[in-house]
């Protein structure tokens, strides 16, 4: 089973492949998830989304919450028996429904294990975007760990399947993180998977500020994963927001309806949606098959009005320009990938902003401009250069307070949750989803 061929292939035909960040500790739950999503009316892929023990190895956490019944926030895929799982997905997963494993571990080779044990080949996430924003695991460890896994999901080519990675790398910390260390970040990650074996992979854009900038950096992406990747074998996923969300429904809505649009204007093929209830708690099955179906429909009615037509960006444009630079500024410092990313953060080339992680430098900062646009207000040791025009590049250093970061953080969440919003005119064309009276959830 071939994941990126599926989502290529589904694209190619016209449709957004949705998919939801869904996962369950009950195998019964996960089946029914799993089979909702199957039915949804989209063109939808799996997704085995595992919880935060299982993702930090902490397997006497894991062993006493699972005997004292207490509940998980996702699938514990490396605990249930293998043949629990098998008989989980039996009947659901196959060519037509292919399932992607999502977890969020910088020590994952045991995820992996179990994975090739399940014949489960595809899942996401990266020696860098699954170390730094999610605990303190060192830096050069993860690579170590990643190098390691990557090569042993590679060998399931040998049984005659695609292993797929999806870079992390344009999410990172989700928000205030300007797009060009995003876009580098994921086609860093996705050289680093092809330099250990893995061929098929994806890389990923989180949905930003300012819609320009966002179709910009998908531009950028594409670009560079074109000039850079030797295998015509990728696709881009975009992912709705991943700061804090709109607390209202039409809010809510409003941010997904952006996302999937985004998504068509730029030509991505695979979207990561959104719930109604993200601001609030975990989603509900009804609530996830709810914004794959609204998703979908969005995307349908962008396609409608544009024609399929992607928008037109200007090839070299500003995060083009900052991206490339960081990308090369990295390559050129060792053949390893693995080793030239660790060296990046020793010396400054990348520093993620707001980033608390003992191997992250922590001396960049953003902003959002009055343009909407995140833009760097000290690039620290960023490979750009010095001078300039100010352009997002170093030499014109902002000083961040603490009232400015508190606003740039709400800026997206309350441009959504007003009277009038972005998007309005998709939501006038696709109506709101009429969701059943719900339990508080999980």
């Amino acid at each position: 089973m071939d994941f990126d061929a599926f989502v290529r292939r589904r694209a190619s035909a016209g449709a957004l492949v949705v998919q939801p960040r869904m996962g369950f500790m009950d195998p019964e739950a996960m089946r029914a998830g799993l089979a909702a999503t199957r039915a949804a009316d989209a063109t939808t892929v799996g997704t085995l989304t595992l919880d935060s023990y299982t993702r930090l190895r902490d397997e006497a956490a894991l062993a006493t919450a699972l005997a004292e019944g207490r509940p998980l926030n996702g699938y514990p895929l490396t605990t249930h028996p293998p043949e629990v799982t098998a008989r989980m997905l039996a009947g659901l997963r196959g060519p037509d429904f292919p399932v992607q494993v999502r977890h969020g571990s910088a020590v994952p080779r045991h995820i992996f294990e179990s994975m090739i044990g399940l014949g489960l080949s595809a899942s996401e996430g990266g020696p860098i975007s699954y170390c730094l924003p999610y605990g303190r695991t060192p830096l050069a460890q993860s690579v170590r760990n990643w190098a390691d896994s990557t090569r042993l999901f590679a060998t399931l080519r040998e049984r005659g399947a695609q292993p797929h990675l999806e870079s992390f790398g344009g999410c990172l910390l989700g928000q205030l993180c300007p797009p060009s260390l995003l876009v580098a970040v994921s086609v860093l990650e996705a050289l680093f998977f092809h330099q250990h074996g893995v061929r098929s992979v994806s890389v990923s854009y989180a949905q930003q500020t300012n819609a320009t900038q966002d179709r910009e950096a998908v531009a950028a992406l594409r670009r560079l994963c074109a000039e850079l990747l030797p295998e015509p074998s990728w696709h881009v996923v975009i992912y709705a927001y991943m700061g804090l969300y709109p607390v209202t429904p039409r809010g809510a809505y409003r941010m997904l309806a952006s996302a999937a649009e985004l998504a068509v204007r730029s030509g991505a093929e695979r979207l990561i949606v959104k719930t109604v209830a993200e601001s609030m708690r975990i989603p509900t099955v009804e609530e996830n098959v709810a914004a794959l179906e609204f998703a979908a429909a969005a995307a349908d009615t962008v396609r409608g009005w544009t024609g399929g037509e992607v928008a037109e960006v200007d090839a070299d444009n500003e995060v083009y320009r900052e991206a490339a630079a960081l990308v090369d500024a990295v390559r050129d410092l060792h053949p390893d990938l693995g080793t030239a990313l660790a060296e990046a953060f020793t010396k400054g080339y990348l520093d993620i902003p707001y980033c608390l992680h003992p191997d992250n430098q922590g001396r960049t900062r953003s902003y959002i401009d009055e343009e909407g646009r995140l833009r760097w207000a000290d690039s620290g040791d960023l490979p750009f250069g010095r001078g300039g025009d100010g352009g997002g590049l170093a030499g014109r250093a902002r000083t961040v307070t603490s009232a400015a970061l508190h606003a740039d953080l709400h800026h997206v969440r309350y441009a959504y949750d007003a009277d009038e919003g972005p998007a309005d005119d998709i939501l006038a064309a696709v109506a709101l989803p009429a969701l059943p009276a719900l339990p508080p959830g999980p």
